[in-house]
């Protein structure tokens, strides 16, 4: 897979190969961290949960608080709900990231504006604690849907695709990452349901792919 930047709102994802789409093994991830920058950023909770059969497993879910290094600014507190507090007896990323990769284990990775944000910010957490990537496929939610609908000029925000697709959200703890992946699950699976309209098995990036950047201004 290989993700280039081609401006400061867009870049394209190529290089993306999924066979028998609805016969794989998913695990959909989401993190929570101190901030949106990933290069400065610490990771502050994990959440992931199973795909399987096209059902989400919600008995085989990962979901830990990570202790940070540095302290979450009040405004992401509001925002996230996560506070200061909770991470006082919280494991460390370094703990935490063996058993997050064996819950990962023989899975196609999904996220939600991971190329962008949650897969850099990964990375730099391993560099920090001398730590190896995951290096599961992995196939953004954003860039599926703009695999499917190339004419579409919007970003594809998540409440894009709630919308879109009718999702319900209504039971699930928004900003939370174990809340977010059930959440990024249950658009993946539409999404899934729409290739199979398709008659589309196999998910091929033959020819880049044109994804639209978030714009989001930091939280103050």
């Amino acid at each position: 897979m290989e993700i280039k930047m081609i401006s400061d709102t867009e870049y394209t994802v190529s290089g993306v190969s999924i066979k028998d789409i609805v016969k794989q093994r998913y695990c959909v991830f989401d993190f929570e961290s101190t901030g949106i920058n990933h290069e400065t950023e610490h990771i502050t909770q994990i959440g992931a949960v199973i795909i399987e059969n096209k059902c989400i497993q919600e008995s085989k879910t990962f979901n830990t608080f990570i202790k940070s290094p540095k302290p979450i600014p009040k405004s992401v507190e509001q925002f996230t709900g996560i506070y200061n507090t909770q991470l006082e007896n919280a494991p460390l990323f370094k703990d935490q990231y063996h058993d997050f990769l064996e819950f990962t284990k023989d899975s196609i990775l999904i996220t939600h504006a991971g190329y962008e944000f949650d897969l850099p910010l990964l990375l730099n957490e391993c560099k920090r604690n001398e730590l190896p990537m995951i290096t599961n496929t992995c196939i953004d939610t954003k860039a599926l849907f703009s695999y499917l609908y190339p004419e579409v000029t919007e970003i594809i925000w998540t409440d894009y695709l709630i919308k879109y697709y009718n999702i319900q959200d209504k039971d699930l703890r928004r900003h939370d990452a174990l809340g977010d992946s059930i959440l990024i699950g249950r658009i993946f699976l539409r999404i899934i349901e729409e290739l199979q309209a398709r008659n589309i098995n196999d998910i091929e990036f033959i020819d880049p792919v044109i994804v639209k950047r978030f714009q989001i201004k930091p939280l103050v």
